[in-house]
């Protein structure tokens, strides 16, 4: 496999493609080896608003082949395009379907390009779910996408190939039992199989990148964990039962714990680390709001349980500011160092 990671240009009417342009020009070392996929004109005009008196202007080469980015110079932004891509770049702002079909489809080249190993992972910048469905497409975001894609290459059922979504930054690690459903859909999901599942996906991917076996805190679903029954029964008759049976496979797992409080046990300081590695969350706010709160300039999103890497930056696609070059470019370098960490 090659050193080789691809970062897909997102939405092209979002933020995308200027914070792939700023990562670029602003972190070199950090963008050594990876090349923008997507369409040289809407990469160019991103580079274009980034223009400031005193900044460096940014290059924009369009790559014949992978061999050539051994060649290209630091700050230029090296483009692999797709010939489905060329033409004019979608209006800043605006959710459509054409800008749909172009997001979807730079995350399939590059989901494909890295499942037959010819480059090491991928990092995407924000898509707009609305706009993937204007375009038809079948999955609301990156993690239902990518597993679909996942289990086709491998000729399996897409339940036979569990995921799950991650979110961390240097202070805590979270993974969600469920992720982009409604929230009565997210608590029918907490069922004794589904965390289960969760803390044997968890376990086993930061088994690997911590190079141990990881401590796992459990979040109960209910306020004050359901304190022993009187909010609900959900962490007697279900998550505890899951976290023994984890336990009793060699998994360092305790809970569940009250929600309000397990993060900040987590939470590493500068002085000391977390109680726990990673905490499991039942559902996706509760998993995301702690992570995002100690700030989306840090947070990485990374997709656990495909045979692939794939990390995302913690934002979305601000269509507000988009196209005025003042795009926050850190989570997705974040993002980019935590891939090359992952596909060692």
């Amino acid at each position: 496999m090659t050193a080789f990671l691809a970062i897909t240009q997102g939405d092209p009417a979002g933020i995308g493609p200027e914070i792939v342009a700023k990562a670029f020009r602003d972190a070199p070392v950090d963008m050594q080896g990876c090349f923008a996929v997507g369409d040289v004109a809407t990469l160019r005009r991103a580079a274009a608003c980034l223009e400031r008196p005193g900044k460096p202007s940014l290059p924009v080469a369009r790559l014949g082949s992978l061999g050539e980015l051994g060649q290209v110079p630091p700050r230029c932004l090296p483009v692999w395009q797709l010939p489905e891509l060329a033409g004019t770049p979608a209006p800043w702002g605006r959710v459509s379907a054409e800008a749909g079909r172009a997001a979807a489809a730079c995350v399939l080249w590059a989901a494909r390009a890295a499942l037959r190993g010819e480059i090491a992972g991928l990092v995407t910048a924000p898509l707009h779910k609305e706009a993937l469905a204007a375009a038809g497409v079948a999955f609301p975001g990156h993690t239902e996408l990518l597993q679909a894609e996942a289990a086709q290459h491998a000729g399996v059922p897409v339940a036979q190939m569990p995921v799950r979504m991650m979110l961390a930054n240097d202070e805590l690690r979270t993974v969600l039992v469920s992720i982009h459903v409604a929230l009565r859909e997210a608590i029918e999901a907490v069922t004794f199989d589904n965390v289960l599942q969760t803390l044997r996906i968890t376990h086993g991917a930061l088994s690997r990148s911590l190079g141990r076996v990881p401590h796992i805190g459990v979040a109960g679903l209910n306020p004050h964990a359901g304190e022993g029954g009187l909010f609900g029964r959900e962490e007697l008759d279900i998550i505890a039962p899951a976290i023994a049976q984890a336990c009793a496979e060699g998994m360092d797992a305790h809970g569940p714990y009250a929600p309000d409080t397990v993060f900040m046990r987590a939470r590493a300081a500068a002085h000391k680390p977390g109680e726990f590695d990673v905490v499991v969350a039942m559902y996706h706010d509760q998993g995301l709001i702690p992570v995002k709160y100690l700030g989306v300039d840090k947070g990485v999103n990374v997709t656990l349980g495909l045979p692939l890497v794939r990390t995302s930056p913690d934002h979305g696609t601000a269509f507000d500011i988009a196209g005025q070059g003042v795009a926050d470019a850190s989570s997705l370098i974040e993002a980019v160092r935590m891939a090359r960490r992952l596909a060692r």
